[in-house]
């Protein structure tokens, strides 16, 4: 196993992309509620794995949604999502005397760690959303967290995607060990935080319990460390990135989902515009943690989507530029 360090990072001069590759995301589009230590709080807000990964993708490759909410959805919460250029929301279901998952969090003062206020399931304890035949010839696929066994089955209404990468949480490492096993042999890459890999193998060490995970199935593995930045473990190599450096961290909800959002949507970007042959290769997928990294560092600067919403193209290569250039050692 080789390593390789960051010594530059390339990228498209401008991250939005008109066309190609068809990238699908499943998984939560949730009503939030967050309170943070020093920018107060705000309730009532769009959030979910999906919302995030949909509006960091944007930035990069067209993006389909697949998720279900209920009858009280805001009709302004869909607006801000088809907002963002090439956000197709088809098969984004709104069920009609369904209640939408709803979340709420605390943050605490160093805003590493958050307490869970509430949970309500929802609309997700009922079936699992249908994939549109329109969406089942994606080639590149990503299932944002939720059920593992959910996740497995709608991995099975895509013929045959070229990538396919699904992220998890304690929850099902806790008490779906089975379910996420069986959908850790059939999926590409795997994306967590470094707590939920050591729980995972019982390795209390990131790099060996990420190197675990790969015994388990998936091609590579992206351990998210969250200011610390990230490792991956690839059958190929191992490489370390560190987070961007951000002054203003207002609300970290998403950026987990915000960051996988930026590293597939640039996936299916190179995939689409013939710069990535193999979208399994350790470069391209070492190359697209970066412009995950670059996107997560706008979404923590505001609560919800609005730093997103805000964003510009020239943003975007702006701060990659920058981060580039922060890991140029000669």
């Amino acid at each position: 196993m080789r390593i390789l360090a960051f010594r530059t990072v390339e990228g498209p001069a401008c991250p939005f992309y008109d066309g190609g590759m068809s990238l699908v995301v499943t998984g939560t589009v949730s009503i939030d509620s967050v309170y943070t230590p020093h920018a107060g709080h705000r309730e009532q807000v769009l959030g979910g794995s999906c919302t995030y990964f949909a509006a960091a993708a944007s930035f990069y490759a067209p993006v389909r949604v697949v998720a279900v909410v209920g009858e009280d959805f805001p009709a302004d919460f869909r607006g801000t999502l088809e907002s963002f250029k090439g956000v197709d929301l088809a098969g984004l279901e709104t069920r009609a005397g369904s209640k939408t998952f709803r979340w709420g969090g605390k943050y605490l003062d160093n805003m590493d760690h958050r307490e869970t206020l509430f949970t309500e399931l929802n609309v997700l304890m009922e079936d699992p959303p249908t994939v549109p035949g329109s969406y089942q010839d994606a080639g590149v696929v990503f299932l944002a967290n939720t059920h593992p066994a959910v996740q497995l089955g709608l991995l099975e209404q895509f013929p045959s995607p070229k990538l396919s990468v699904a992220d998890t949480m304690d929850l099902w490492i806790e008490n779906e060990r089975d379910a996420l096993t069986a959908l850790l042999s059939r999926v590409d890459g795997l994306v967590l935080n470094y707590d939920e890999a050591e729980q995972l193998t019982g390795k209390n060490n990131t790099v060996a319990a990420a190197r675990h995970i790969l015994e388990m199935g998936p091609k590579f593995v992206v351990v998210k460390k969250g200011e610390h930045g990230c490792i991956l473990a690839h059958r190929d190599g191992l490489a370390a990135l560190p987070a961007y450096p951000a002054e203003d961290v207002i609300d970290p909800t998403g950026a987990g989902d915000s960051f996988a959002g930026g590293m597939m949507g640039s996936l299916a970007s190179g995939l689409a515009q013939g710069e990535v042959s193999d979208p399994l290769g350790f470069d391209a997928i070492r190359r697209s943690l970066a412009h995950g990294t670059v996107i997560a560092s706008y979404n923590i600067e505001s609560f919800g989507l609005e730093r997103l919403s805000g964003l510009t193209a020239d943003d975007v290569s702006g701060r990659f530029a920058e981060f580039a250039g922060m890991m140029r050692l000669a």
